[in-house]
């Protein structure tokens, strides 16, 4: 509010000069005018001082109040661009609705099965470019702001980081949601509010760990252009561990480890174990005999080499990868911090 912008230096100095003059004639003004008639010292009631049991760490208040207030003014920086939130939703309905039309009604034969298959490694692929891409700029963009605010001792590392992730984690859940509330219909998906609720929850978890990993690139890029470079050469990997386009089994030895990091391969295995789990042998029409038929919903998994019992072991996978991709991203964000000191 008291700053000069360019080009419009008549207007801000006339808005400071209104701020000013209703700041003389305000009680609190009388009373800071009061204290210094009696010789006190203004200083010491008026300025902002270290709270008592923390100025040890140099910092002006409690973690609890700085969280607080990153957090309410995160939320606040949300709310001040609906327009943004409401584009992003319509984006993905138009998506979703684009995908349905495209595979819509399919049936359980041997032409079903591989575009059931492709569309559920489409939900992934959206669901990541979407929401990386979404986020991959947030820390570069303000990273100035924040460097300036640490260095006056205002907020910490973690509760800048913890306030801004929580505060556009809202948006992270209703992006899945209306994206598979509208797909999982229309293409014809394993009917039942049980396995739409999990296909549902997958795609969440999905979007949440894309969303992490663009906070950890954001946090270790040095700039917004720098980011949006990174970003599609990383995550081309992890896609291709999936098993879509790469067998399970077919992983180099050499990148066996790295294929562990790709959320790709553990949430296709659980869409797919959803979606297949329960089809007994028959349920799956063979209208042309001299193709390959997968007569049940086991054969399915086994080609990909996925297993009905790893479905625990992929959804705790899927957490697992929220927590350390932002565990790093937070690590970055504060070598960056302490570099710039």
């Amino acid at each position: 509010m008291l700053a000069i912008a360019p080009n419009k230096e008549s207007e801000c100095r006339d808005t400071i000069k209104k701020i000013c003059d209703s700041f003389a004639t305000s009680p609190i003004a009388r009373e800071v005018a009061e204290v210094a008639a009696t010789g006190k010292n203004v200083e010491e009631h008026y300025f902002l001082q270290p709270m008592e049991g923390v100025s040890r760490t140099g910092y002006r208040s409690s973690w609890w109040t700085q969280f607080y207030y990153v957090l309410w003014r995160s939320w606040l920086t949300v709310l001040k661009d609906p327009m943004l939130v409401k584009v992003r939703l319509l984006q993905t309905a138009m998506v979703a609705t684009l995908i349905g039309a495209i595979y819509f009604g399919q049936q359980l034969d041997q032409d079903g099965v591989m575009n059931i298959n492709g569309a559920l490694f489409l939900f992934l692929t959206n669901m990541t470019f979407q929401n990386v891409f979404a986020v991959i700029n947030v820390f570069s963009a303000e990273l100035p702001v924040f460097l300036r605010e640490k260095r006056s001792r205002l907020f910490r590392v973690d509760t800048y980081f913890l306030g801004k992730t929580i505060a556009e984690m809202p948006l992270f859940i209703a992006v899945p949601f209306v994206f598979t509330s509208i797909t999982y219909p229309m293409i014809g998906l394993k009917s039942g509010y049980v396995h739409y609720l999990i296909a549902l929850s997958v795609v969440t978890l999905v979007a949440n760990v894309a969303t992490s990993f663009g906070y950890l690139i954001s946090c270790a890029s040095s700039s917004i252009s720098m980011a949006l470079s990174v970003g599609p050469p990383v995550i081309i990997p992890f896609l291709i561990f999936g098993g879509f386009f790469l067998n399970s089994a077919s992983v180099p030895a050499y990148f066996h480890y790295l294929s562990y990091f790709s959320w790709f391969r553990y949430a296709n295995e659980a869409l797919l174990i959803n979606q297949w789990g329960t089809i007994e042998e028959g349920e799956i029409a063979c209208t042309r005999m001299n193709v390959t038929c997968p007569s049940s919903g086991q054969i399915i998994l086994e080609t990909y080499n996925f297993r009905e019992e790893d479905f625990a072991f992929d959804i705790g996978c899927l957490c697992v990868l929220i927590v350390l991709f932002r565990l790093g991203a937070l690590f970055c964000l504060w070598l960056r911090s302490r570099s710039k000191e």
